[in-house]
């Protein structure tokens, strides 16, 4: 593999983009792939598409390429629904598998929708459930023998900060709580090895590194000897055991397949699937080393030239994922000047400007490029206009 891949990615001319974490770039091939799905299969095919076109076995088959990203085992991940029913999904058969135990643990670096979707599962339960957020280098300290389930975001949304997954899982474990991983910002960015941390679920969305599109399905992950057992909360058609016999009883699917609910998005789908298709290609431990090198490279000129940002991520590399953060008191506009200017990163509240680096597609002239315009913008205050100041809908 020869980094970066520019070529296999439809980039605007003189764009740099530095917001692949946020939403992926379109990889050439997959408009085709979506017309030819389009005018052959649904066009040429109709219904008869389920079985001539194999639609109804997409979440399994594309979730067997999203599981060799994430070091899981063939036939432990499973397409389809959102990453927030994909939470639901985990933490309702987490709490299931500890039945005597009432709190779920996280802390304030996970995702928002993460912590809605616990809260909602508290209240529709009703059992006395509690969910305890904690400060995120306190998450070791405070698993104790009341935790019924752990549930983390690896890479922190805001600032790149990485949990150490096997060290977490395992104190969990060993205080016989079970561990649910969001990887969101972990797939496609950094080696994950889901059948080494011995976790017993994970989820994730598709659309960030892995390229998948604005609305690409979600995955989740049950550890294998468990994938029987569990019970969804969801109980869908399509995780049924004989969708088509109609029961008006449920009875899960074995395996994985029970945790799917909702048709598949087959053109979304196939979206995502021939934009998994470059993985085959890509050594992970290359594509890290890469985009440490990046990172560094990026923090390295910004701090040398951008005396007004402070670094918001972890300094040390192996504790960063693929992201870097910087906060400014006027982060929000100077962010819309540097996307006027075609550099594109995004804003997190309340004055985080972000920035991801995915060696896929970006070099060191991109980063240079970046941070020299990002430079200008700052000396000649060209961020305190009207039209950076309005906050727009999507920061």
């Amino acid at each position: 593999m020869s980094l970066p891949m520019k070529d296999r990615f439809e980039l605007p001319e003189g764009m740099i983009y530095l917001d692949g974490n946020s939403l992926g770039p379109l990889p050439k091939g997959v408009a085709a792939r979506v017309a030819q799905k389009m005018t052959d299969e649904w066009g040429g095919q109709l219904i008869k598409g389920w079985n001539a076109c194999g639609w109804m076995a997409q979440p399994s088959r594309v979730g067997d390429m999203v599981g060799r990203i994430i070091g899981a085992p063939e036939g432990s991940v499973v397409m389809g629904d959102t990453l927030s029913l994909k939470v639901y999904q985990a933490l309702s058969a987490a709490l299931q598998m500890r039945p005597e135990r009432k709190v779920i643990l996280s802390d304030i670096g996970n995702f928002p929708t993460d912590l809605y979707m616990a809260e909602g599962l508290v209240r529709h339960l009703g059992q006395g459930h509690e969910l305890r957020v904690v400060a995120p280098e306190d998450v070791a300290g405070a698993i104790s023998e009341d935790i019924a389930a752990v549930t983390l975001t690896q890479v922190d949304y805001r600032t790149g900060r990485m949990h150490d997954m096997n060290a977490i899982t395992a104190t969990a474990h060993g205080a016989g709580a079970v561990m649910v991983w969001d990887l969101a910002h972990s797939a496609g960015a950094v080696p994950v090895d889901m059948a080494g941390s011995n976790a017993e679920f994970a989820v994730g969305c598709t659309y960030k590194y892995l390229n998948g599109g604005p609305g690409a399905p979600a995955f989740i992950y049950v550890r294998p000897d468990l994938a029987d057992s569990i019970n969804p909360a969801l109980a869908g058609w399509l995780g049924h055991e004989a969708p088509f016999a109609f029961d008006l009883d449920y009875r899960p699917a074995p395996g994985i397949e029970r945790m799917r609910v909702g048709t598949p998005p087959v053109l979304q789908m196939a979206a995502l699937e021939e934009a998994m298709a470059i993985w085959g290609e890509v050594d992970m431990a290359e594509l890290r080393a890469a985009s440490i090198h990046l990172s560094e490279l990026f923090i390295h000129e910004v701090e040398a030239r951008c005396p007004d940002l402070r670094l918001a991520s972890p300094r040390d590399a192996a504790q960063r994922g693929s992201q870097v953060s910087f906060h400014f008191e006027h982060g929000y506009a100077a962010m819309q000047a540097l996307i006027a200017r075609d550099v594109i990163g995004d804003f997190r509240a309340p004055d985080i400007m972000r920035f991801g680096f995915t060696p896929l597609y970006l070099d060191e002239s991109d980063v240079k490029g970046a941070v020299a315009i990002l430079a200008e913008i700052l000396r000649d205050r060209l961020w305190d206009r009207p039209e950076y100041l309005t906050r727009q809908r999507v920061t």
